[in-house]
């Protein structure tokens, strides 16, 4: 295909979206204008933006957060994984069977 077919192939193809836009356009402008003002650019959009956020906002996103850390803290200290001190004692006992007899079976080897 040569570049005189592409051109006219998306010429054709731009006049058809035209046609549709223009046809839309007039069902949808019940008493308000047909005038369209073209799209700005992204970055032109950004900045013309600005999203900012209040002193207020700011402080109280602050404040649930540091709401949730404090109970997230609370929630980890206050038990979940606490073990007694029998436990404790049970556990070292058991750790130091293993280690003497880990050393007995390599003085054997």
């Amino acid at each position: 295909m040569n570049t005189a077919q592409i051109l006219s192939d998306l010429r054709a193809e731009r006049d058809r979206i035209s046609q549709a836009i223009a046809a839309l356009e007039s069902l949808g402008s019940s008493g308000t204008s047909s005038t369209v003002t073209p799209a700005k650019p992204a970055a032109a959009k950004a900045q013309a933006k600005g999203r900012h956020i209040s002193a207020a906002g700011r402080k109280r996103i602050s404040e649930a957060a540091k709401k949730r850390w404090a109970e997230a803290r609370q929630a980890k200290s206050s038990g979940a994984r606490h073990m007694s001190p029998a436990a404790r004692k049970r556990i070292a006992e058991a750790m130091k069977k293993r280690w003497a007899d880990r050393k007995k079976k390599s003085k054997a080897a």
